[in-house]
């Protein structure tokens, strides 16, 4: 078994909280590849032999960049924190037919004090979160199937935006409605730091993306994507 997630990661993402800049992320930059970038890569490529048993069609790419590591940069364009680095590491398995991470995906984050597994799809653009909601209509049967299973249930919980009022075009009165009314379809699984540094840990990792499988099914095929 290998360990790719050690104490040294989170240390990294404590100091660079600190010290957020460029002088010091150079200063640093070996100490990112050798304790982050290089053991996640790793992980990415040694994952994808359990991932493609959960769904062959989701994505394991352990390129440097552009895959399903998140970069290190942030876009600070449009942001007032104009601080260049994200203070976390964040893998996502993308679905084939997704470009970036607003598709269905399986997710792992990594940020000191800030550790969890995630599944879904986050911040779907106004047709794609239609045709969730569309898919929550006609086949309610299945969502309510994959939400209440009892190993999803002791796992994870709905979370993301939702909102106030029901969208144009749903009955407010619909069984579903609060799930309806969500703008994000995603879950959420606690997990503390030392978790993570255990050998066996992306066997458990394969755990909870099975355990979310169900409604990994029910966002794929509501988009018209395999699973």
């Amino acid at each position: 078994m290998t360990t790719y997630i050690t104490p040294e990661l989170f240390q990294f993402f404590r100091e660079l909280e600190v010290n957020n800049n460029r002088e010091w992320f150079e200063a640093n930059k070996l100490r990112y590849e050798q304790t982050v970038r290089d053991p996640l890569l790793n992980f990415i490529t040694d994952f994808g032999l359990r991932l493609a048993e959960i769904s062959p069609h989701y994505v394991a790419d352990a390129r440097k960049s552009g895959g399903s590591l998140f970069r290190i940069h942030r876009d600070v364009r449009f942001s007032r924190d104009k601080s260049p680095y994200k203070t976390f590491a964040g893998i996502q398995f993308r679905h084939e037919r997704g470009k970036d991470a607003h598709a269905p995906g399986f997710y792992l984050h990594l940020q000191p004090d800030e550790v969890f597994v995630g599944v879904g799809i986050w911040h779907p653009e106004n047709q794609t979160l239609g045709k969730i909601r569309d898919a929550l209509v006609e086949r309610p049967e299945q969502w309510l199937a994959a939400v209440n299973a009892p190993a999803f249930q002791a796992t994870y919980r709905l979370a993301g935006d939702s909102l106030q009022r029901p969208p144009k075009g749903y009955e407010a009165t619909h069984p579903l409605i609060e799930d309806i009314k969500r703008k994000d379809f995603v879950a959420v699984a606690p997990l503390s730091e030392a978790q993570t540094y255990q050998p066996d840990f992306i066997d458990h990792y394969a755990d909870y993306c099975r355990q979310a499988a169900p409604l990994m099914r029910f966002l794929a095929e509501a988009l018209g994507l395999a699973f």
